[in-house]
């Protein structure tokens, strides 16, 4: 009987833990911005290499900025790079109410936000990808940026 209870309780706390885990992630980098300035020439690059073209994936920026950032708004570019070709696209993303209240979960003085990018996303051919992101607002550098990230994972 207590190997039964052992196994049962065993076999709850492998299930729980392996549950946690997202086996669809296929990058997920974060960079950390010198002295929370992002500039224009601090340009966040990962490489993915694309096995199956026909698969979609979804691509997504990840932010933490302070509660000091000046705007509720931010404008990024994501530039996408594989064999000769070479695609940009620019995304605004509302960080802010129109009171003031950040819309990203807070913690102590660091806001965090996931924005999708593109999703259900093919890549034309199977190949190695540079994803490149760059901060694309007026100020250079843009002040009170903390960390930036680029994810990408298999869509379900």
């Amino acid at each position: 009987m207590n190997n039964r209870r052992f196994l049962l309780l065993f076999s709850i706390v492998l299930t729980l833990l392996f549950s946690g885990c997202d086996t669809n992630i296929i990058e997920d980098s974060n960079h950390a911005m010198p002295s929370r300035n992002w500039s224009y020439a601090d340009k966040v690059k990962i490489v993915v290499d694309i096995t199956d073209s026909s698969k979609p994936y979804n691509i997504y920026f990840k932010l933490r900025h302070t509660a000091d950032y000046r705007y509720s708004n931010i404008f990024v570019l994501l530039n996408v790079k594989g064999g000769q070709k070479k695609r940009s696209r620019r995304y605004e993303f509302k960080l802010a109410q129109p009171d003031g209240q950040w819309n990203g979960s807070g913690s102590g003085n660091l806001y965090t936000y996931v924005f999708p990018l593109l999703t259900q996303f093919k890549f034309p051919e199977p190949g190695r990808y540079e994803l490149e992101l760059e901060q694309n607002m007026r100020d250079n550098p843009l002040k009170e940026i903390s960390d930036v990230g680029i994810k990408v994972s298999q869509a379900n």
